[in-house]
């Protein structure tokens, strides 16, 4: 089982939940895990496409093409207005 923790309202509404336990039987990425389970995490898509999701995985800062294996937690955080570099716009 894979553990994915969902922060902030934005997010857990696009969900539904904010703690999710998905069945993985073998190593994949946090992409295909998403398209794997639409039912329950498809609603996250939409925020890594536009670049407002910060994904961790075991602690450790990812992306779509982090891999991911069975025992490990990922966590998505929702983060508006962010730049091409990652980091935050904060009006000044």
């Amino acid at each position: 089982m894979v553990t994915i923790l969902v922060l902030g309202n934005t997010l857990r509404d696009a969900v539904g939940e904010s703690e999710i336990e998905v069945r993985v039987t073998e190593p994949t990425t946090v992409k295909r895990l998403i398209e794997a389970n639409p039912d329950q995490l498809g609603g996250l898509r939409r925020f890594l496409t536009d670049g407002e999701a910060l994904i961790t995985v075991n602690k450790r800062i990812g992306s779509e093409d982090s891999p991911i294996k069975d025992g490990d937690m990922v966590k998505f955080s929702f983060q508006s207005r962010t730049s091409y570099d990652g980091t935050r716009d904060i009006p000044t």
